[in-house]
């Protein structure tokens, strides 16, 4: 009994340092983002309790649900995008020449930093000076669009550099598990006379479902909670077109100096983010997982 005591408490001390750091990190600023949410503070004077009153204005608030619709159109925007990303690692674990090389390549925009990417691509934008509208102007457009000034397509156009920005990351993942996949099977399709896609199909794609279907949850939930690059590319603009719910929260705290309710919507943010994981989860559980 004392042995096992010992264990627990060494086990306790190992962990203790971790979920110090998370509670300071996470789970206390979670708490008070919900508790400010209560008041009516500027972030500064004193706090006033308001009860659920910033929540209520936040669920009628039709700014915070535009931003809402942005920040699910960039997650389905993500979650297609996987596809490409899937398909490039599927050709670089297939021993091409050069896959080396290109795996550093994805590799180069996870070390810059959003806001360096940010700065890269509005002078990639620029209407008169950008080198795309400078690419389209030589082959006969004369008038190209004013890509982060158009509210029809601004959103796609930040879509872009963030495609571009996590290339690398979730194509590391899914080569890293395309290599775990046992040789002798592949080679045991090619002697059956199976083609490459067969084999991409019928036998990779579906060892890798659970890896699918982590990157899925990944790509929604970073979506949802996407600021930094549309912050610096648009700051939600032109007139709330590119607005999604973390830059309206952050407008709403930091801009006009209304912390209790810019705590609401983060916190409303929070909520709306656990219910689409846990949607997405059920929908892409394996069977397996299911059963179990």
């Amino acid at each position: 009994m004392n042995k096992v005591m010992s264990n627990k408490l060494h086990i306790a001390l190992y962990i203790a340092p971790a979920l110090l750091l998370v509670s300071v990190l996470v789970f206390i600023p979670l708490i008070l983002s919900g508790y400010y949410g209560l008041m009516d503070w500027d972030g500064i004077g004193a706090k006033t309790f308001i009860g659920l009153e910033n929540y209520i204005t936040g669920i009628q608030d039709s700014k915070f649900w535009d931003s809402a619709l942005h920040s699910f159109l960039l997650a389905v925007f993500s979650t297609l995008s996987l596809a490409i990303y899937l398909a490039v690692s599927i050709i670089l674990a297939s021993k091409i020449k050069g896959a080396d090389l290109l795996r550093k390549i994805y590799l180069i925009p996870m070390l810059l930093s959003s806001v360096a990417i940010a700065q890269l691509w509005i002078k990639v934008y620029n209407p008169s000076s950008g080198i795309l509208n400078t690419f389209l102007r030589s082959i006969g457009i004369e008038e190209p669009p004013n890509w982060l000034a158009d509210p029809t397509i601004v959103l796609f156009a930040i879509f872009i550099p963030i495609l571009w920005q996590y290339a690398g990351f979730y194509i590391l993942i899914y080569y890293a598990a395309l290599k775990n996949i046992p040789e002798s099977l592949i080679e045991a399709a090619r002697i059956d006379g199976a083609t490459p896609f067969q084999i991409a199909t019928r036998i990779k794609l579906p060892l890798i479902k659970e890896v699918v279907s982590v990157t899925i949850v990944l790509a929604i939930v970073g979506s949802l909670k996407y600021f930094d690059l549309i912050y610096v590319m648009t700051a939600g603009g032109p007139n709330g077109a590119s607005e999604v719910m973390a830059s309206y929260m952050y407008k709403l705290a930091f801009n006009s100096y209304n912390f209790g309710y810019g705590s609401a919507i983060g916190f409303l943010l929070l909520i709306i983010t656990m219910i689409v994981t846990v949607i997405v989860r059920k929908l892409t559980a394996t069977k397996e997982r299911i059963e179990y």
